[in-house]
């Protein structure tokens, strides 16, 4: 493989996505999932294009029949600009400097999703896989935590992977394992009254650090004891709104909490658990509500999946030294399949830091190797030509 011309193509393909602005809000995805589309299907892939939101589209294409079904995915939505004056180049020009490409969304996540199209593209022009289904997968609303990108494609059985390749910020290292999640809401009621009479009054505010100080209390410490390797289970006031003007006893007082889990804690077992904290707290039945928000379970894999072996074989003859598995702070698209008993990988370029963030680059080094290590993957799993 000629590595100067590979590197010469990613840069061309990235350069190409950033030119495409994608950024959350609002979240449209058709410029950019019309680009992927036209590329797959002149690749010789049969390609979908789905969307249940209008604007937020979602590219499937597919390739082989079979097992193993190898899903690929990477977003094609970006953070917005933030503040122009933070950016020393254009953020929708893509700018090569020191062995970097720099734009927006260059390592989140277009630096990935650019390796993923050139790895579509060697795939067919390598006569496709030999046993198996290979598709690739682009979606919106993943910076906005929403249900129209992957979640919608699984829900409606689009893609039914036996392995999910996500295109992620690893430095080519795998996420094989991540916590779980869910935002719950707590309000509570009171009565208005003058502050100069509080007695009048019922104050919401005053009831719900009652019920956060039991939380902290009797929910926080057992939290805090729950450990499995690197990942912590977590919890955190996130949001707080009450009252409306300090002369008056505030009637109503809401907070949002964020909860993460052990992949072995459940979703709902760990809502019931904070429920359950706040019953006990002892507030007049009424004065408080806690509502379910959103929420997905996680997940750990093994170091053994057959996926996750292709991959960490690939990495250690690429780097020259084994595969690291990296904690996740955050959440992937991979959190829809939790529950589904797949492989779920989180590999790609880039370093997790260089996101969101202005000037974001993402290394061409990284994205030729990464684009050698998946593409020797995908040949010990399903053999090519």
């Amino acid at each position: 493989m000629n590595e100067t011309a590979l590197a010469k193509s990613l840069v061309a393909i990235l350069c190409d996505l950033i030119a495409i602005p994608s950024p959350y809000p609002p979240g449209e995805s058709v410029d950019i999932c019309r680009y992927a589309a036209a590329r797959l299907k002149k690749a010789g892939y049969k390609v979908q294009v789905l969307a249940r939101k209008k604007g937020v589209d979602n590219v499937v294409a597919k390739l082989g029949k079979g097992n193993p079904r190898i899903v690929f995915n990477a977003h094609v939505d970006t953070v917005g600009v933030g503040d122009r004056e933070n950016w020393k180049t254009d953020p929708f020009k893509a700018v090569v400097k020191n062995g970097h490409v720099f734009g927006l969304g260059a390592g989140n996540c277009k630096g990935s999703m650019a390796v993923q199209l050139w790895l579509a593209e060697e795939i067919a022009r390598r006569g496709g896989p030999r046993k198996g289904e290979v598709c690739f997968t682009f979606v919106a609303d993943e910076e906005n935590l929403g249900p129209e990108g992957m979640s919608f494609l699984r829900d409606k059985g689009h893609v039914k992977p036996d392995a999910l390749i996500l295109g992620a910020q690893t430095e080519n290292q795998m996420i094989v394992s991540e916590r779980g999640v869910f935002w719950a809401r707590i309000t509570t009621k009171g009565k208005a009254a003058h502050a100069g009479n509080p007695g009048a009054g019922d104050n919401a505010i005053a009831r719900m650090t009652r019920l956060l100080t039991a939380i902290d209390a009797n929910l926080a410490p057992k939290i805090d004891k729950r450990i499995d390797g690197p990942m912590r289970s977590t919890m955190n006031v996130g949001m707080i709104r009450g009252g409306h003007n300090t002369n008056v006893v505030p009637a109503s007082c809401m907070v949002e909490i964020d909860r993460r889990l052990l992949p072995k804690e459940r979703v709902k077992g760990a809502y019931k658990e904070l429920e359950d904290t706040l019953k006990r707290a002892g507030e007049p039945k009424g004065s408080w509500t806690c509502e379910f928000l959103t929420g997905t379970n996680g997940f750990k894999g093994s170091a053994d999946g057959m996926a996750i072996a292709a991959l960490a074989a690939a990495i250690k003859e690429r780097l020259g030294r084994p595969a690291r598995f990296l904690n996740a702070t955050g959440v992937s698209d991979g959190r829809y399949f939790a529950d589904d008993g797949i492989e779920i990988i989180n590999i790609g370029p880039g370093s997790g830091v260089a996101g969101h963030a202005a000037n974001e680059s993402v290394p061409v080094a990284e994205m030729v190797d990464s684009a050698v290590i998946q593409l020797a993957a995908i040949e010990k799993l399903m053999g090519l030509g």
